[in-house]
């Protein structure tokens, strides 16, 4: 599937969900380094030159602080697919009530500076179309939640190098390496063999 065709098909659905009285709701999923974000943002803008009124929301603005997700005593990667957002909370607070039509919702904003959760209220449109990106999108808990489910399915050395590029704020290339082989790494093949994302997926962009 390509992005052309994904734009068609979301403006397509967009225009014709405009009776229904919530949002049509698109989840990008990926793992890292898949380009979820830059996608994102190239999709919006296409579809706001069709005039679609959008909204995004990346769900890495919502973990939760260091404290729940680090020295837990548990291994790193659990406290990274398990710890790093509160499900229940996300759930109840996000995905239910645009499932359930209530043009406002009250986000847990996480503050890195501060380490620290601040709510923020969010007013959303229920002729939108909200596009959330991020990774694990697809867990049990969310995936019902979707109206559309895209996923980037980016070759894994591709990945790893741009990570290992990027995330310069862990430290110096090794230090990135151990992280991403203890933490990050674990926890998607974790979320591959449990949720099968790219089984579950409506489309997948390779």
């Amino acid at each position: 599937m390509g992005e052309f065709q994904i734009k068609e098909i979301l403006s397509e659905r967009y225009f014709a969900n405009q009776t229904s009285g919530s949002p049509y709701i698109v989840a990008i999923d990926g793992l890292s380094g898949a380009g979820k974000t830059t996608f994102s943002k190239t999709l919006i803008q296409a579809l706001q030159n069709k005039g679609m009124n959008t909204f995004v929301l990346h769900i890495d603005d919502y973990i939760v602080p260091r404290r729940n997700r680090y020295q837990t005593g548990k291994e790193e990667w659990y406290e990274y697919y398990f710890l790093q957002w509160d499900v229940g909370q996300l759930t109840k607070q996000l995905f239910e009530p645009l499932y359930t039509q209530s043009n406002t919702v009250t986000l847990p904003y996480y503050e890195s500076a501060t380490d620290s959760i601040k709510p923020i209220k969010r007013s959303i449109s229920p002729k939108s179309l909200v596009i959330i990106e991020g990774v694990f999108l697809q867990r049990k808990e969310w995936r019902e939640f979707y109206d559309c489910t895209i996923y980037l399915d980016i070759p894994r050395q591709v990945r790893y190098q741009r990570v290992l590029e990027r995330d310069s704020y862990i430290g110096d290339y090794q230090a990135r390496l151990d992280k991403y082989n203890r933490r990050y790494w674990p926890g998607e093949e974790f979320y591959l063999r449990t949720e099968k994302p790219l089984k579950h997926a409506d489309y997948i962009i390779n």
